[in-house]
């Protein structure tokens, strides 16, 4: 199976990328040059978000070009998110601690309260 990537891009500071299907040794070039276009478009200090919910099986060549994205962004002040891993892609995550714990979110409902907190401490940050 190959992969199908479709982005999403509702602000200059978030972007969503779909992943479906395989992330391995024969489609992680299609993934690193979909985020590196991506990442051009998103401003400093945005979020990626990678939502997992129909990527099948990772491999190591997936778990670099993650890593490859989680640098870039991290280069440009941003953060990089997993949403919705399917239980054999998060068990890939756990065993080789690819992505930090909380990071990884179970659905679009607990992202979003993440970022709600996050948000909520920075506006009060700058109120005091």
């Amino acid at each position: 199976m190959s992969l199908i990537i479709h982005t999403e891009i509702p602000t200059s500071k978030r972007a969503t990328m779909h992943l479906r299907g395989r992330l391995d040794a024969a489609t992680f070039g299609a993934f690193d040059e979909a985020a590196q276009a991506l990442l051009q478009d998103l401003a400093d200090g945005g979020t990626l978000v990678l939502d997992l919910a129909s990527l099948e099986y990772i491999s190591s060549a997936g778990l670099r070009s993650f890593a490859k994205a989680r640098k870039g962004m991290r280069e440009r002040n941003g953060h990089t998110l997993v949403l919705n891993p399917q239980p054999q892609v998060r068990k890939v995550f756990d065993i080789v601690k690819a992505v930090p714990v909380k990071e990884v979110f179970a659905s679009v409902g607990e992202l979003d309260a993440y970022l709600d907190v996050i948000q909520r401490q920075l506006t009060q940050a700058t109120e005091e």
